[in-house]
């Protein structure tokens, strides 16, 4: 092959490299700039004359520099190429993210590639840095994972107060039950709902109903600790489920609760309305069945408190 040839091959690459829509590189094994294709010109700012020869922390002082060290380190030694992928580092160098569609985010998502570069003499005395934007894949699975998370969210809450819904406070209610059963810890359920909520639906209206219902959900989330499961049974009834509490403990928690929704009001239209709720507990410590049987103690105590005159605490006793 002539040296002609050699030229023209040669030429041939380098217009491909300038021109690819990927970030290219090359870094001698003092971290100076060997190479800066178009795509790297455009996204910096900076011309091949003003990086060429000049070191790669210093144009770009938010890399790591001990972490791309190691990287360059073990592409040299081994001879193999390395790779980054944006979940696990967002970017190598901050450049600003341009593109229209999601121009909301404020930088460019990057999968990079390291590749050893060998001379004539077999050495590897370069490496070439390749740099992919990702900002379009990555915002999309991000926007797709929230989504889903989105949708788990609304699939285990109730609607009307956001609380847990039946089919999930039970889950958890069964998951602490095994929980209990295996180490022996302490657990309480607390089951209530609101007095006389008919009589409120009559007089006022179900949108006052409503507002009822979202402001006792509220007190609720006020005097949950972070473990505290609350949910909404149906209607106008709720549950807490109450990890690590002994009945002491839940007793508190229920007659606290108690006076709090007792000292409330809830304004609708020219309305003021005062409403009571009435509690049972269970406490997990008495032997049971399964935890359907916790729900089944914690509804009976709640009757027993409606049955005794309402806005009243019961503990369920075998």
């Amino acid at each position: 092959m002539s040296m002609n040839t050699d030229f023209n091959e040669l030429h041939g690459l380098l217009a491909i490299v300038q021109s690819i829509d990927v970030g290219v590189v090359v870094l001698d094994r003092d971290y100076s700039v060997e190479v800066w294709n178009t795509f790297m010109e455009n996204r910096s700012g900076l011309l091949p004359s003003q990086v060429c020869k000049r070191s790669f922390f210093e144009l770009f002082p938010e890399v790591d520099e001990d972490w791309f060290r190691r990287k360059v380190e073990s592409v040299t030694t081994l001879g193999t190429p390395s790779f980054t992928i944006w979940e696990q580092r967002p970017y190598l160098l901050r450049f600003k993210n341009y593109q229209p569609i999601t121009g909301l985010e404020d930088f460019m998502y990057q999968n990079t590639t390291l590749l050893p570069l060998k001379g004539i003499d077999g050495r590897i005395d370069q490496v070439c840095l390749i740099i992919y934007d990702v900002t379009d894949v990555a915002i999309n699975r991000r926007q797709l994972q929230a989504a889903n998370a989105e949708l788990q969210r609304l699939s285990s809450t109730d609607r009307l107060t956001g609380l847990y819904n039946r089919g999930h406070w039970e889950e958890m209610l069964r998951l602490d039950y095994a929980r209990h059963r295996r180490y022996d810890s302490q657990a309480a359920l607390v089951m209530f709902d609101i007095d006389h909520f008919k009589a409120i639906n009559d007089n006022y209206g179900h949108q006052a109903g409503d507002a009822v219902i979202q402001q006792v959900a509220g007190l609720i989330r006020e005097n949950l600790r972070d473990s505290d499961v609350a949910g909404r049974y149906g209607g106008e009834e709720f549950v807490v489920l109450l990890p690590d509490t002994d009945k002491e403990g839940a007793l508190m928690f229920a007659e606290r609760l108690r006076y709090v929704v007792e000292a409330c009001e809830v304004r609708h239209e020219q309305h003021r309305i005062r409403f009571t709720i009435s509690l049972g507990v269970a406490d997990l410590s008495v032997p049971s069945n399964g935890h359907a049987q916790l729900i089944e103690w914690a509804d009976s105590a709640l009757y027993a408190s409606k049955s005794a005159g309402r806005n009243r605490v019961t503990l369920h006793q075998n």
